[in-house]
């Protein structure tokens, strides 16, 4: 998932609002889109579809729904919006009418899209779900039903440039990266750079200490009543995400909003040895001119392997379509191996198709190893409504903590406190 500021949270009064105003009992109503069309002789002629995709995705798309539109005689009319707001977008497009059958968001946003009544239930055949890498398709359910399909994974992964550091003497732990950084840092240049004031990021030590954001029992489902980020290894990991701060080893304006900004423009301006980003930087730096190289997250103090957030970017069907039969079908079509494969080759987002991931199409690329290799150490992040509920107080207790305003114990039970207090005002509690 891209940024963090993407994220949105709910008030409890939107959230109650919105979900007794939207269409949920339609939910209900699912069907197989391949049986609807079977059934109805495949008469979707004539029909439009209204698509909304990523930024500057739509590319990786277009050959399937030209074949789409000539197998269906449908129209297919695609509008890009930044994947991490068309949630919000449709709460106000939906009701008007104006909004899509087919939209695509994170995966943690699903939990909250059910809750308020967005997402029609898919039901698809099992051949279908066998597709799909375990971990995506986890996250587009919700207590056991199926809201839509996967079809990008993504983890955080490590870029180094090889101009100033070679593949032969990349630090495969953190603390390495810890040395060199100091000797590194000074005169504008840094070592390696991490965004460990907001937990997205921060997670990748947290969760390596075994700290977690909520437990989950052993059918996988989440206990909002049980908070990981005050426990001893999450003190021990926020303590250790001080001392890089502590020691200047992190620029002083690379802290809130403007964060992100800073490091981008440190490794693309070749004054980074090395910063923790996402996949979605691939293509900024390599348009910037930096010879990167491109690894799975060190090792972290403790011997274990840093963690991650797997995020999760799908096709869902808005409980607002008039077409959500020819949309489901869509779906199907469009994250189908051969249809992710022509994606990846185009966008360079790593598929969620079983297959692929575990196949040779991707062997050559390093980007997709790393992100593959992250993966199996690291965790979906929670799609249920609460999870809302934790940016914004986690974010602020690690930027109290890397600003030395609070001790990480201090500033840790704070974000707990804070987190249970509006998961009972907005969400009723346990």
């Amino acid at each position: 998932m891209k940024k963090r500021a993407l994220l949105l949270s709910l008030s409890s009064v939107v959230l109650l609002s919105l979900a007794a105003c939207g269409p949920a009992e339609s939910n209900s109503d699912s069907t197989n889109a391949a049986d609807s069309a079977a059934s109805q002789g495949g008469d979707f002629e004539g029909q439009t579809l209204v698509v909304w995709e990523d930024i500057d995705k739509s590319v990786g798309i277009e050959e399937a729904i030209t074949e789409f539109e000539s197998e269906y005689g449908v129209t297919v009319e695609v509008t890009e919006k930044a994947y991490g707001g068309q949630l919000e977008d449709l709460r106000l497009d939906g009701p008007a009418g104006t909004g899509p059958d087919v939209f695509t968001i994170p995966g943690d946003q699903v939990g909250t899209a059910v809750v308020e009544g967005l997402l029609k239930e898919m039901t698809v055949e099992e051949a279908v779900l066998d597709l799909y890498t375990d971990v995506a398709l986890e996250s587009q359910m919700v207590d056991g039903k199926l809201y839509g399909l996967p079809k990008v994974v993504e983890t955080t992964i490590l870029y180094y440039n090889k101009d100033i550091i070679s593949e032969a003497e990349v630090p495969t732990t953190i603390e390495e990266w810890y040395e060199l950084s100091k000797t590194a840092t000074k005169d504008g240049q840094y070592g390696l750079l991490a965004l460990w004031d907001q937990i997205y990021y921060a997670q990748s030590v947290i969760g390596g200490y075994e700290g977690y954001i909520f437990a989950k029992d052993a059918e996988g489902k989440y206990d909002t009543a049980d908070i990981g980020l005050n426990t001893d290894g999450a003190i021990e990991a926020a303590t250790y995400i001080q001392k890089w701060y502590e020691e200047g080893l992190f620029p002083s304006g690379m802290i809130g909003e403007q964060a992100i900004n800073v490091l981008d423009s440190l490794f693309s301006e070749g004054k980074a040895a090395a910063v923790i980003s996402g996949p979605w930087n691939l293509e900024p730096f390599s348009s910037a001119g930096i010879d990167y190289g491109i690894l799975p997250l060190p090792e972290l103090p403790n011997g274990n392997p840093m963690s991650a957030f797997v995020g999760v970017k799908s096709y869902n069907v808005s409980s607002y379509s008039k077409n959500s039969e020819l949309a489901e079908l869509f779906i199907e079509f469009i994250t189908n191996e051969e249809n992710s494969l022509r994606r990846y080759q185009t966008t360079k987002e790593v598929p969620a198709v079983k297959s692929l991931a575990e196949g040779d199409a991707l062997a050559e690329d390093a980007a997709a190893q790393a992100v593959a290799q992250q993966s199996l150490h690291s965790e979906l992040t929670p799609n249920i409504p609460e999870m809302n509920e934790v940016w914004s107080p986690a974010d602020a207790a690690l930027q109290t903590i890397a600003t030395g305003k609070a001790t990480p114990k201090e500033a840790m039970d704070q974000a707990v406190e804070t987190i249970e207090g509006q998961i009972m005002a907005n969400h009723g509690g346990q």
